[in-house]
C-alpha cells in the first residue's frame, strides 16, 4: 500500500505588483528582476490575508466532508508564525470544520518546513490506513520596502492531502537531508523583517543542494537519467536553475540535459508570477509543473528542499496513473489572472498597513473573491476570522 499526496491546491492573495513597474520604482533596470531573478509579478499580501485565512483557503477546496472525518492531523509549516504559543494549525482546524480528535501543530525550519511535515504524514499513516493528514505551508514573504530582499517577497499557501493510496503522487522511501549550522537568513525574535546574507544563501542553497543530491543519487544508486523532472525551492526562479545549471555538466547526455531544462521552465511558471512563499515554494512549484508540463503516469519527481540556517532535503516521487483529472488547472488560472495589480504607490500602501495591522475591509475585499477565508478584525489579541458572503 502506497502512501502520497492524494489533492493538492493553492491559494495567493488578490492583489500583484508588476516587477518591471517596482524596478522603474526603484531606479532599477527592469531586466535585473524580470531576468536577473527570473521574476515577473509578485503577490501582495493584505491585513486580511495571514497565514490562517491563506492556509485555510488553500484547503477548502480539496476536503470534503468525508476527509473532514478522516484526518486525523493538521500540520502547518510556516515561518510567518502569528503567535508565540497557539499553533494556526488549530485555527485552520476550526475553520475548515474537521473533527475534533485530530493533532493539530506547526512546525518550524525556514523554507524546509513542509518537507518533514510530508515526511512526518508518511510515518504517522505507514499503520493508520483509513486516516488522512492535511499539510499545509503559508507564510508572507516580506524584507521591507527599498531592502535588498523586496523583489523576492510574496505570499500564498499551499494545501496537500497526504493519504493511503494516494491519486497524484506516490512518496518514494529514499529521502537523504542535509544540515549545516549556517547564517545566511536568520529573523531573531522580535524583528519585523529576517537578516540576510545575499551571496552566502545562494552559495549555501547551491551547497545543500549538490551534497544531498550527491549522497542520494550514491546512497541510492541513481543518476539524472532516472528523472523525468525536478523540481526547487524557489525563493525566486533563477535561484534553483543555478542548482540545476550546477549539475548539468558535460557528461550529460543532451536528452536528459534537455528533459530537465525544460521542465524546469514548466515548473516555475506559476512561481514567477507569485513570488516567494517561503515554505510553499517547492510546492508551488511541483504544482505548476504538473499543470503546465506534458508527463506520464508512472515517471519519478524528484525534490529538493531547502530552508535556510539550514537543512535541504533531496526526495522523489511516481506519478500516479491518471493524476492529471484531480488537479484543478482551471480554477489555479482563474485564481491568477482575476488578480488586480496594484500601482507601486498602492503597494506601498498595502505593505504598510499590513505591518501596522491597519484594516481597510473596503479596498481589500471585492465581490469577487466570495466565499474565501478572511481576517476580519484583532480584539484584545484575538484574531476573529470570517467568510466573505
Amino acid at each position: 500500500m502506497t502512501i502520497g499526496i492524494d489533492q493538492l491546491d493553492f491559494y495567493v492573495p488578490q492583489f500583484y505588483v508588476d516587477m518591471a513597474k517596482l524596478a522603474e520604482a526603484r531606479n532599477v533596470e527592469p531586466n535585473k528582476f524580470l531576468l536577473g531573478i527570473g521574476q515577473t509579478e509578485m503577490s501582495v499580501s493584505p491585513v486580511s490575508q495571514d497565514i490562517v485565512s491563506m492556509g485555510a483557503n488553500a484547503a477548502k477546496n480539496i476536503v470534503s466532508e468525508e476527509d473532514k472525518k478522516n484526518i486525523s492531523m493538521v500540520i502547518v509549516a510556516t515561518e510567518s508564525a502569528i503567535d508565540s504559543a497557539k499553533a494556526s494549525a488549530v485555527q485552520i482546524h476550526n475553520l475548515l470544520g474537521i473533527q475534533p480528535f485530530a493533532r493539530c501543530f506547526e512546525m518550524k525550519e525556514a523554507c524546509y518546513a513542509a518537507t518533514p511535515a510530508i515526511q512526518l504524514a508518511k510515518d504517522y499513516l505507514a499503520n493508520r490506513p483509513n486516516e488522512k493528514v492535511l499539510v499545509i505551508a503559508s507564510d508572507t514573504a516580506r524584507y521591507g520596502l527599498h531592502s535588498g530582499g523586496e523583489p523576492t517577497q510574496g505570499a500564498g499557501a499551499v494545501a496537500m492531502l497526504i493519504s493511503h493510496n494516494p491519486r497524484i503522487l506516490e512518496l518514494n522511501d529514499d529521502a537523504v537531508a542535509y544540515t549545516q549550522d549556517v547564517y545566511d537568513f536568520w529573523r531573531p525574535s522580535g524583528l519585523s523583517y529576517p537578516l540576510v546574507a545575499g551571496a552566502l544563501s545562494k552559495d549555501a542553497y547551491i551547497q545543500s543542494f549538490q551534497e544531498s543530491w550527491n549522497e542520494y543519487a550514491k546512497r541510492y544508486n541513481k543518476s539524472l537519467s532516472d528523472f523525468a523532472s525536478l523540481c526547487f525551492h524557489v525563493p525566486f526562479t533563477k535561484m534553483g536553475k543555478k542548482a540545476l545549471d550546477s549539475i548539468l555538466t558535460e557528461d550529460i547526455d543532451s536528452e536528459t540535459h534537455n528533459r530537465l531544462t525544460s521542465g524546469y521552465d514548466a515548473a516555475t511558471y506559476y512561481n514567477r508570477y507569485v513570488g516567494n512563499i517561503y515554505t510553499g515554494s517547492l510546492y508551488l512549484s511541483l504544482i505548476s509543473l504538473l499543470e503546465t508540463h506534458d508527463l506520464k503516469g508512472g515517471q519519478t519527481i524528484g525534490l529538493f528542499s531547502y530552508g535556510s540556517g539550514s537543512v535541504g532535503e533531496f526526495f522523489s516521487g511516481k506519478l500516479v496513473d491518471g493524476y492529471s483529472e484531480v488537479l484543478n488547472v482551471e480554477h489555479h488560472k482563474a485564481l491568477l489572472n482575476s488578480r488586480t495589480e496594484l500601482s507601486v504607490e498602492e503597494y506601498e500602501h498595502f505593505f504598510n498597513r499590513f505591518d501596522n495591522l491597519e484594516f481597510d475591509h473596503e479596498t481589500e475585499l471585492t465581490s469577487d473573491q466570495h466565499g474565501i477565508f478572511y481576517l476580519n478584525d484583532i480584539n484584545d489579541h484575538i484574531r476573529n476570522y470570517n467568510t466573505l458572503k
